[in-house]
């Protein structure tokens, strides 16, 4: 009896692992098929032909490079700022109790709510007479604070569920707030921080809208 459920749970991740590399394998599939082939041949599982040369025309025949080394920097620069900005700003929100907490935090949540071809107009004109646009950096500002808000509630989460007792311990042993929260909360929140910082790499990575609207040149 034990059999037939070990069979079904196999098939089921089976069929999930189909169903998710399918595209990606389709994707390898179509890049080393020559092009007089792409729409002569019909549907196969893999090309009669195979060439690289769709990999060598983008590497030097165009900007892919350029533009694949400013979406690193763009994107990891985020992560990195907002995590570090969210790190702090979870931290006051979990462990202080401050005028305006529940205020600050609904405005937070608010700013999730507004669609982004909403707010990209008013973006615009504020960002091109401070001379940000066409400029990496204005991408990085505009990404950090649109994804410190969920990164904040994020690192809250992770603060609120590390005990009270070990910040005070170290705090009676001699150890200031911040360094409590160095050497104590910080190693404690490291999968926290990976966390978020993968999540707003990503959420960085696959933005489109403002890198169309706000770059409009090769080189930044």
């Amino acid at each position: 009896m034990k059999l037939l459920p070990l069979i079904g749970h196999r098939f089921s991740i089976a069929l999930y692992l189909l169903f998710a590399l399918f595209p990606l394998y389709w994707i390898i599939k179509i890049s080393v098929t020559p092009d007089q082939l792409l729409f002569s041949q019909g549907v196969t599982l893999w090309p009669k032909g195979f060439t690289l040369g769709h990999f060598q025309k983008v590497l030097t025949d165009s900007d892919f490079p350029t533009f694949f080394s400013n979406s690193l920097i763009v994107s990891f620069s985020t992560a990195l700022l907002t995590t570090l900005i969210a790190t702090g700003a979870g931290y006051a929100f979990s462990r202080f109790q401050f005028r305006g907490k529940v205020v600050m935090a609904a405005l937070l949540l608010f700013t999730q709510m507004f669609p982004l071809v909403m707010i990209i107009a008013p973006i615009y004109r504020v960002m091109a007479p401070l001379g940000l646009t066409n400029s990496l950096l204005g991408l990085i500002l505009i990404y950090t604070a649109f994804n410190v808000p969920f990164a904040t509630f994020l690192m809250q989460s992770f603060f609120d569920a590390i005990p009270k007792d070990l910040e005070e311990s170290a705090m009676l042993e001699g150890c200031t707030r911040f360094q409590a929260l160095y050497r104590v909360l910080v190693p404690l929140t490291l999968p926290g921080m990976a966390a978020t910082l993968g999540f707003v790499f990503t959420a960085a990575w696959s933005e489109l809208l403002f890198s169309l609207m706000l770059i409009n040149k090769n080189e930044v």
